[in-house]
């Protein structure tokens, strides 16, 4: 039974920048007093934020659209948001019949407009809010642009890119890069620490670049100064994709000087052979990754890295994937997420095509995520019997969930530690044991809690 107040459920697909736009909507409609409810059935408005990066991601999104479709119930509204949406509108109404409203993915502040236009009566086609992205200016709409999860946070500072990347369709869904105001973010900032999060999670696209477009210079290393200012009660701040060659010398210092902001850095890659990385338009200057990685291990012994790689790459050969591999073991880094390249229409990788067979991608991907497991797992090792503050998650039967700071929150591992410790608290954590991605400990004794 649909109820008679007010309801939405929403269901948000994709990365964590995704989440922080469900949020926002999420905040809209609660302020006109909808009531988010966790059953779909009972629920008057259906909310799906889609993702569209990829294959298997547009597949889950199409597949989540035709399960809440085919059990729609009389007075139920079904609106597909987000990256898929933006870019294949009119496909998706196609391969999904019973879809009433289309939002795009900078156009998340348009819900509450959406959903009372088909609230106050039938329409014959589904609603668009598709504007063109490369239309869309800087609009807040006066939400927090946060997603919180327990004592963490992501906090969203920019929207798009404008990186020629040949592989992505992120510059055809999301626009050009179009970075928050500072004084909003340090706004929202303020609310976190109000609210006691204890860390908090910068994202975009590409944080680098955040800035430019305001006419800042090292704009990510300004922001988080500002920020530790604003928040010196968050113990924790941590950046996430970083772009390879705008990793300056002023953020390395910010980095490396302030306790707040973590040793921590997520710079994705994609490869390690300077063709290919041509081929992939992505920056090829390997000696400027080495050079950049070693001042930074300088700066901060005790940098946790992470990377991102993509294998099978059209035209990727056997010396280009033995030079990345090669590289995987000279640079030693702690943590490394790879993909099996995916044949993505309308980027400009499009006349590639798809040459590389689908087992060599799979054989290269497992070759080379055998070869990390084995270096995060020597990587870890060093770490028993030294202490480290960990943020409890979860506990339960005598065991607790935490994360230090070397992982970030849904991408990396975890600290199992045998003992039940309080959610939401940062505990001293000595460290018992090492597996390839997760950590196990005890309470250390020697320090308060």
């Amino acid at each position: 039974m649909i109820s008679s107040v007010k309801t939405f459920h929403l269901i948000s697909l994709g990365c964590a920048k995704n989440t922080v736009d469900s949020d926002s909507m999420a905040q809209l409609l609660m302020q006109a007093e909808f009531i988010p409810i966790d059953e779909a059935a009972e629920a008057e408005v259906l909310i799906v934020n889609t993702c569209g990066f990829i294959g298997p991601a547009k597949d889950e999104s199409i597949q989540t659209l035709k399960e809440l479709a085919a059990e729609k119930k009389p007075g139920q509204l079904l609106i597909a948001a987000g990256c898929l949406t933006q870019r294949y509108g009119q496909q998706v109404v196609e391969q999904v019949p019973g879809i009433d409203g289309i939002l795009g993915t900078r156009r998340w502040m348009d819900i509450l407009e959406v959903v009372e236009k088909l609230r106050r009566g039938k329409h014959p086609e589904p609603l668009y809010h598709l504007p063109d992205v490369a239309d869309v200016g800087r609009d807040d709409a006066g939400t927090q642009r946060v997603n919180i999860q327990g004592a963490s946070a992501y906090l969203k500072i920019a929207d798009g890119c404008r990186r020629p990347c040949a592989f992505c369709a992120i510059p055809l869904i999301k626009g050009t890069a179009i970075s928050r105001p500072l004084e909003a973010i340090l706004a929202d900032g303020r609310a976190l620490q109000e609210m006691g999060v204890y860390e908090i999670n910068l994202i975009a696209q590409d944080t680098t670049d955040y800035g430019h477009d305001l006419g800042m210079r090292n704009g990510l290393a300004t922001l988080l100064d500002e920020l530790s200012g604003a928040v010196p009660e968050v113990p924790w701040l941590r950046v996430l994709y970083a772009y390879p060659g705008y990793v300056t010398d002023e953020l390395i210092e910010v980095m490396a000087e302030n306790p707040q902001v973590l040793p921590y850095l997520d710079m994705p890659l994609q490869h390690a052979h300077p063709d290919a990385l041509r081929r992939m338009r992505r920056p090829a200057n390997i000696d400027w990754v080495y050079r950049t990685l070693e001042k930074m291990r300088t700066a901060m012994p005790d940098l946790a890295l992470r990377t991102t790689f993509i294998v099978g790459y059209p035209g990727e050969t056997d010396i280009e994937f033995k030079t990345l591999m090669d590289f995987i073991e000279e640079i030693q880094f702690d943590r490394v997420g790879a993909f099996q390249f995916s044949f993505e229409p309308g980027t400009t990788s499009e006349p590639l095509g798809d040459p590389v067979p689908g087992d060599v991608k799979q054989a290269r991907w497992e070759q080379l995520m055998e070869r990390q497991q084995a270096i995060s797992l020597a990587r870890n090792q060093r770490l028993i019997g030294t202490s480290l503050d960990v943020l409890i998650e979860g506990q339960g039967d005598g065991i607790s969930l935490g994360r230090s700071y070397r992982d970030a929150p849904e991408i990396d591992g975890m600290v199992i530690i045998e003992d039940d410790l309080p959610i939401g608290a940062m505990a001293p954590i000595r460290i018992t044991g090492a597996m390839p991605y997760d950590l196990t400990g005890v309470l250390d004794s020697t320090q308060e809690l």
